[in-house]
């Protein structure tokens, strides 16, 4: 049949408050023209992220119900632990409270002054937490990651002739890890193949330098993979996933992706000398180390998510869910990232509204019109989040491509939702001529996409 069927039943429904567009621009004015300062029930369709908002299954909030709350030693704990174990292949499992926690300790451990962290590119938090650090975090996705036209099958691929240069440039004592994000976020959801994985793996272990996948999307990578790359079509998801961290010393996990659980995350390690330092922080800073700042029940839902997650049907409904609001949007002419990726589609700002500079923010023009229009809460993936002012020249640095993000919740919005945003980007587009670039009137020293107040430029 032509039509993909969503492989699960609606069990639970939560209403959505509708309101006008003399509402919305006023809530614009008072939140700042920052989506992420707008409450929630003022949103109409919330396409914001797709991290922590996944509806979860009957036999997760069963889970719930079960969960073990001991302090130390819950069943909750041991059930999490082989699950991610069989998984992963790790030996240590580090539970935290989100992906954020985990890549703390991991930075606060590896970073620091003078070090230098590649990856194909790092998202928001993994970048905040390796700066904060006093470290350096360097992007090295290929060429074709910042073409958004670009229909290469693996566009989160990391150059390998760039990795080889940076690590001789940088030296090997300057590099305590490697990483690789799958997918990766911030070049529009776009996955990496297995053999980039594994070039990158030979790179960094010839260098005795050890190798930590960002895995929040690994399910929707291993499916790509599946799909795009010879060799491993008749393989299972969960045969696949297993292979990309068996490639790995160890991964950073927002279970908030993947694991289809609103709070939760982890950090899984190979060497045991850097998971008891970690366990160390982590008792300071989350919990005791078979809870990790998290409740029994957290730790249930999580199992059973990572569990759920490789499920074949699900993953084809997911990825074809995404596919089809691009090709809708790309039949009427809007540009976005091509190919579509894993968790959202990707506006091409830049080309969406050409006479908004950078430095005017032409992500966030389009933002603030999806929600004064249509309701609509998205976010952007540009210059506010990325840009930054050289602290010597003064002079703006914007980001490599001008996005905004629309993160496709995991099983919470259906096709008609989709066609909605579909219609209310499309009469925005016809109209995007009138829209206005921004000016920041406060940041934050670092995030400051998360609580940046701005204006119009009129």
């Amino acid at each position: 049949m032509k039509t993909i069927i969503e492989p699960f039943k609606i069990k639970t429904v939560e209403p959505i408050r509708f309101t006008t567009i003399e509402e919305r621009e006023d809530i614009l004015e008072k939140s700042g023209y920052n989506p992420f300062t707008i409450h929630a029930e003022e949103v109409l369709i919330d396409l914001l992220t797709d991290s922590g908002t996944s509806a979860m299954s009957a036999k997760q909030w069963a889970g719930i119900m079960d969960g073990d709350e001991s302090y130390a030693g819950a069943r909750s704990f041991y059930r999490f632990e082989s699950v991610v174990k069989d998984l992963t292949g790790y030996a240590h499992i580090i539970p935290t409270h989100q992906g954020r926690a985990a890549e703390k300790i991991l930075f606060t451990l590896l970073g620091g002054a003078g070090k230098y962290i590649p990856n194909n590119t790092h998202f928001d938090t993994t970048r905040a937490n390796i700066e904060y650090s006093g470290a350096e975090a360097i992007d090295l996705v290929i060429e074709e990651g910042k073409d958004p036209e670009s229909l290469h099958p693996f566009k989160g691929n990391m150059d390998i002739g760039k990795l080889e240069k940076f690590i001789r440039d940088k030296g090997v004592e300057n590099i305590p890890v490697g990483m690789t994000t799958v997918t990766n976020n911030a070049g529009g959801g776009q996955p990496v193949s297995m053999a980039n994985l594994r070039e990158v793996r030979d790179v960094l272990k010839k260098h005795n330098i050890p190798f930590i996948l960002d895995a929040c999307r690994f399910a929707e990578n291993a499916y790509f993979i599946k799909l795009r790359e010879d060799g491993y079509s008749d393989k299972s998801v969960k045969e696949i996933a297993q292979e990309m961290f068996s490639l790995a010393d160890g991964c950073t996990m927002s279970a908030k992706k993947d694991a289809l659980v609103n709070m939760g995350g982890y950090l899984a390690i190979n060497d045991p000398e850097l998971a008891q330092a970690a366990r160390n922080i982590l008792i300071v800073t989350e919990g005791f180390p078979t809870y990790g700042g998290l409740s029994g029940r957290d730790l249930e839902a999580i199992a059973q998510g990572l569990l759920e997650v490789v499920d074949e049907h699900y993953l084809k409904y997911r990825l074809r869910s995404i596919e089809y609001l691009g090709e809708k949007l790309t039949d009427a002419g809007v540009p976005i990232l091509q190919p579509p990726g894993g968790h959202a589609i990707y506006i091409n700002a830049k080309k969406f509204t050409s006479h908004i500079p950078s430095d005017q923010f032409p992500g966030q023009s389009i933002v603030c019109e999806l929600y004064r229009f249509g309701g609509i809460r998205a976010v952007e993936i540009g210059s506010v989040m990325f840009g930054k002012t050289d602290k010597k020249s003064g002079e703006f640095i914007p980001a490599a491509m001008e996005l905004v993000r629309l993160a496709i919740p995991r099983r919470v919005y259906t096709q008609s939702h989709v066609d909605y945003v579909v219609e209310v980007i499309i009469e925005i587009f016809k109209h995007r001529d009138s829209l206005k670039g921004y000016r920041i009137l406060y940041e934050a020293p670092m995030l400051r996409h998360f609580t940046a107040r701005f204006e119009p430029i009129l």
